[in-house]
């Protein structure tokens, strides 16, 4: 089964991305900022992280730098989704590493079709 890792401080968000996959097939791992799911996924590697930006003791360009260069067993796709929705913003996320980059409030029919555009573009 196909493992997605949310990874954002409201636990709002966390349950809405979590029930909205959870809904379309897939098994999802949860944290509430960087520092704790960076060490879930030293145990268990996801195929594609959902993050917040804004969170404390690791935001998400900090984690995305490290799914894409430290992650055991290889990089995965990381979708950056935040309430900062400003050009340069994005800018800085796809430089970051992030594959997708979704505002804050986003729609559940692009977050799971940006999902799944990225889990068909990684090689088994």
């Amino acid at each position: 089964m196909t493992t997605v890792m949310v990874v954002d401080d409201s636990s709002t968000i966390r349950a809405m991305l979590t029930e909205l996959l959870r809904q379309n097939g897939f098994e999802v791992m949860e944290a509430e900022n960087g520092e704790e799911a960076q060490k879930l996924m030293k145990g268990v590697r996801p195929d594609l992280v959902i993050t917040d930006i804004v969170m404390p003791k690791m935001n998400g360009y900090e984690l995305c730098r490290w799914v894409k260069n430290e992650l055991p067993g290889g990089s995965a796709p990381v979708i950056l989704c935040s309430t900062k929705g400003e050009a340069f913003d994005r800018h800085w996320g796809m430089k970051q590493g992030g594959d997708a980059y979704l505002i804050k409030p986003f729609n559940p029919a692009e977050m799971m079709t940006t999902v799944k555009g990225l889990l068909q573009n990684v090689a088994p």
